[in-house]
């Protein structure tokens, strides 16, 4: 028997209706356009604005859009991986909810998280568990209601983050096909940088906490640009060395969507066109763990089976990494 490698055969999507413009945060806080679009590649982020209904809503329609699409039995899903950094709740897994709300009702499921790098992290995860040959269909979605903890008196994060969510399913593959390599990191000195201060078990919610906004994501952007521009870039040129990979033969950069300016500097020092790298930013901004399969489900009619596909993040804790895997088929 040929080895097992865990191919992508199936991808799906959600993101919201309603639509948060550049000029409409002109009126919320002190920015403009020209600087969003100049400083980031953002024009529009798509924002979930029902108060009753959380990430778990956007992972779902995502995963029953793969499901409607590969027209699959959700009985056969093995498992389901989430990953965000917006649960519904603390304990209860919003995956378990996922999972069952699908009718996927024979997997097990749970949450990942590893900030933008999460989605990344569960393709590993995902590759791992069907390559040891004991499951057959694992289902791996990014999903995040951004809305949620960002606080929209703070130009330095509301303008980057939108809703979204998108989901992979992952089944064996016998032809070489699928994941290939991957290159994984992280560090803890960016603990600090990139975070939301409160509502953990260092800093339980009180009056206080929610008086002083300690329960919204706060960033230093100038040292996260820093680790980010570099550490993506580096373990993507790692990874195309390593792999005898060069710009000829690399045909797509799936990289995660939180600024144009660090996507374009991984894709230089991977020495590759514009046109091979795959860019949504403008329409949804940092979706967080949805970006990656967002951009799967929005080019997938181009990605043609046995093109080589480099993905690439960076996240907070600091978190990143680069996978190389083989698209396994034509939409």
């Amino acid at each position: 028997m040929n080895k097992i490698t865990a191919a992508i055969t199936a991808v799906g999507a959600y993101v919201p209706d309603d639509i948060l413009t550049n000029k409409m945060l002109e009126k919320m806080v002190d920015t403009n356009e020209e600087w969003i679009v100049s400083r980031t590649g953002i024009k529009e982020r798509r924002i979930l604005k029902d108060p009753s209904k959380g990430t778990s809503y956007l992972a779902i329609m995502a995963a029953q859009n793969l499901i409607d699409k590969k027209n699959i039995d959700p009985k056969e899903i093995d498992l389901v991986i989430l990953a965000t950094v917006s649960p519904d709740m603390p304990v209860a897994a919003t995956a378990v909810h996922v999972a069952t709300e699908i009718g996927a009702t024979n997997a097990f499921a749970y949450d990942l998280q590893a900030a933008c790098s999460g989605f990344l992290y569960g393709m590993s995860t995902a590759s791992a568990y069907i390559e040891s040959g004991r499951y057959k269909k694992v289902l791996v979605i990014g999903a995040d209601k951004m809305s949620s903890i960002i606080d929209y008196t703070d130009r330095t994060t509301c303008i980057i983050f939108g809703d979204g969510a998108g989901a992979a399913l992952f089944e064996p593959n016998y032809e070489g096909l699928g994941f290939q390599d991957e290159i994984l990191r992280s560090d803890g000195i960016g603990r600090k940088s990139l975070r939301i201060e409160a509502g953990g078990s260092l800093l339980p919610p009180t009056e206080d906490t929610v008086a002083k906004k300690l329960h919204y994501v706060t960033q230093d952007g100038k040292t996260v640009f820093k680790y980010a521009v570099s550490n993506m870039a580096d373990v993507s040129e790692q990874i195309m060395k390593r792999n005898n990979l060069t710009n000829k033969n690399v045909n797509w950069l799936v990289a995660h969507q939180a600024n144009q300016r660090i996507v374009s500097a991984t894709s230089n020092r991977m020495k590759l066109e514009d046109e091979k790298v795959l860019m949504n930013i403008e329409r949804y901004g940092n979706t967080t763990s949805a970006t990656l399969p967002l951009l799967l489900n929005d080019f997938e009619s181009k990605l043609k089976k046995g093109d080589n596909i480099i993905f690439a993040t960076f996240g907070g804790g600091f978190t990143w990494g680069s996978i190389y895997l083989k698209w396994a088929y034509n939409s």
